[in-house]
């Protein structure tokens, strides 16, 4: 079964956001969870999945959920944990997404499929980071906060590190290189709000932060002319010197 939800993990990459941006649900009540028939665990799952594979997320999580609450310790119970995390991933529900996936590896720390919660967990904390309508329609966003992206980094490198042989490892290090930029840009969005405001040791910190923390991301020029037209500005000419010496050396070796 973990088959299909690697099938699943990674039709995620490639599947388009624009249906997410009213899909959000929270997790069914005691209500919705009586409302599920009294079925056996393999029935109620085969209902669940067949509802899962259909798209229909919210009545997957209803099916999913009522298994979870009546059968914990079945032999479907972690099936049930990873495909409710994937389901509350498609709803939008990243909230519950991850505290699924958190008891998941509290409880489980040697299962065999920890690596899939692992790239579960950093694609869930993208998705919180994201504004689809306003990413939709091109919106840069990348003077927002930059923590859901740090911990989404950390999540995805910690599968990496842990799990280098997982089908998931190929695919998170791709997502690794994005997030690594975005963490950067965002440093250079502080620092030129900062620039502008005559900060500019402030500004000269936050390139100088890119450039000791993601000198591997596409924006090391960018950080490397921040730090020295801030030190200009500042009167501090070795510094400046020595930032614009480093970019002549980076360009000449590339």
């Amino acid at each position: 079964m973990i088959n299909k939800i690697g099938k699943r993990a990674f039709a995620i990459v490639f599947s388009a956001s624009v249906l997410t941006l009213g899909a959000c649900s929270s997790a069914p009540d005691q209500e919705d969870i009586q409302r599920v028939p009294n079925k056996s665990a393999h029935a109620l799952y085969e209902d669940a999945k067949q509802t899962l594979d259909s798209g229909l997320y919210a009545r997957a999580i209803e099916l999913l959920t009522a298994i979870d609450s009546r059968y914990p310790f079945g032999p479907f119970s972690k099936q049930v944990q990873m495909d409710l995390v994937y389901a509350h991933y498609q709803s939008g529900n990243t909230e519950q997404a991850l505290a699924t996936i958190d008891r998941f590896i509290r409880l489980n720390p040697n299962h065999k499929d920890l690596d899939y919660m692992y790239y579960m967990r950093g694609l869930v904390n993208i998705k919180a980071d994201k504004n689809a309508f306003q990413e939709y329609f091109g919106i840069d966003r990348a003077d927002r906060d930059a923590n859901r992206t740090r911990v989404a980094f950390t999540d995805l490198s910690t599968l990496v590190k842990r799990f280098p042989k997982s089908d998931y490892a190929p695919e998170a290090k791709r997502r690794l290189v994005w997030l690594l930029n975005r963490m950067a840009r965002y440093e250079l969005k502080v620092a030129n709000y900062y620039y502008e405001r005559e900060a500019y040791l402030a500004a000269a910190n936050r390139g100088k932060y890119v450039v000791e923390h993601y000198s591997q991301s596409s924006y090391l020029d960018p950080a490397l002319e921040m730090m020295e037209k801030s030190y200009e500005k500042l009167g501090l000419k070795d510094l400046s010197e020595h930032a614009r010496l480093t970019r002549e050396y980076n360009k000449s070796n590339k």
